[in-house]
């Protein structure tokens, strides 16, 4: 298993930063607490993921509007709310959709069908990008003791089985909340 991560685990935080966010930030946190991954690695692959996920959701909605794809996100209740605060704070939104739970996932395409300028977004999202990955990693890192004692106590298996478990309720029960 060492050996997969240390020659994917980079790519897979960058992927998985991109489209699910915290459970790889976090994963490329307590990597980096194991001493398998480089915590400038694990934090780049986190920052670059989202960062650039978010770009492609941007551009995407900016040109094609009328895609089946954009219009499919663009019938959630959470779009709306997301033009609406665009509209009234577009700087504090860019900068913190990240950290409101129930927006992740349309605020990109929002912010590409909204007025905001790309000459503003893009580099609030690298600002935003680098304050989330950082964060996340930073708390994955911290979390890492924990994790080892659950494995020590109950073998890897069963303490990434717990994590994924936790993590999967966690994310189910805030989309039903939210989204």
């Amino acid at each position: 298993m060492e050996h997969l991560i240390l020659h994917y685990g980079v790519i897979a935080i960058f992927l998985g930063a991109g489209i699910e966010g915290e459970p790889f930030a976090l994963a490329g946190g307590v990597l980096t607490h194991r001493h398998w991954l480089s915590p400038y690695a694990a934090a780049l692959a986190s920052i670059g993921g989202s960062c650039f996920v978010d770009q492609l959701w941007f551009h995407l909605s900016r040109h094609y509007r009328q895609g089946r794809l954009v219009q499919r996100v663009a019938q959630r209740p959470a779009f709306a709310r997301s033009l609406l605060l665009i509209e009234r704070h577009p700087v504090w939104f860019v900068l913190l959709f990240r950290f409101a739970y129930g927006l992740r996932a349309v605020a990109p395409v929002a912010i590409g069908a909204s007025r905001l300028s790309s000459r503003v977004f893009i580099p609030l999202n690298v600002v935003a990008a680098i304050g989330w990955g950082t964060l996340f990693t930073a708390l994955g890192y911290w979390v890492g003791p924990q994790f080892e004692a659950i494995e020590a106590r109950y073998g890897t298996g069963i303490a990434v089985s717990m994590v994924g478990v936790s993590a999967l309720v966690l994310i189910v029960a805030l989309r039903r909340g939210r989204a």
